[in-house]
């Protein structure tokens, strides 16, 4: 990892309102728990997306010509891992709703070794309330392998929250 967890592996940031999410923003990033991404991993994401590209699931070949030596995970299977990686971390009691709303920006900045540990870690940059009761989060996320020079993954992660305040509002 690049840099170090400053929360205890175990707690999960939760945030009850669109005010407790706007009084966050700047905040030191929120660490999820590693997960590991095996060849077992990569081979099932290659048979769904029908990607199959030799540098992700021929383990002999990746030894003999890839520069990294072994196969390396899909950007995209890395980047599908955000959801679960945020449910780790971060959990939005009282939420009548939470949905993705896209990036705004990703790229894809080093290689997923096989059999790596990766963990993501996320910095709350923007909370628009979009309605009351209802906001925009504009997350930037690092997703990093364990012991990688830098990370893998930047990504500007655009999420909808609506809060029950809201929905009573609607009534």
């Amino acid at each position: 990892m690049t840099t170090g967890n400053p929360h205890p592996s175990s707690a999960i940031r939760r945030f009850d309102s669109v005010q407790s999410l706007g009084s966050f923003v700047g905040q030191p990033a929120i660490v999820s728990k590693p997960l590991m991404i095996d060849q077992e991993m990569i081979d099932r994401f290659a048979q769904v997306t029908r990607d199959s590209q030799w540098i992700h699931v021929d383990q002999e070949r990746a030894l003999a010509e890839s520069p990294y030596r072994r196969t390396i995970a899909h950007g995209f299977l890395v980047l599908s891992l955000l959801s679960y990686w945020q449910a780790n971390c971060i959990a939005f009691p009282r939420a009548t709703l939470v949905l993705n709303y896209g990036f705004d920006k990703v790229r894809f900045t080093a290689p997923v070794l096989s059999g790596s540990r990766v963990s993501a870690r996320f910095s709350l940059a923007q909370v628009l309330e979009t309605r009351p009761g209802e906001a925009r989060c504009s997350w930037n996320v690092a997703i990093e392998a364990e012991g990688a020079p830098r990370p893998s993954v930047h990504a500007d992660w655009q999420i909808m929250v609506r809060y029950e305040e809201a929905a009573r509002t609607e009534a």
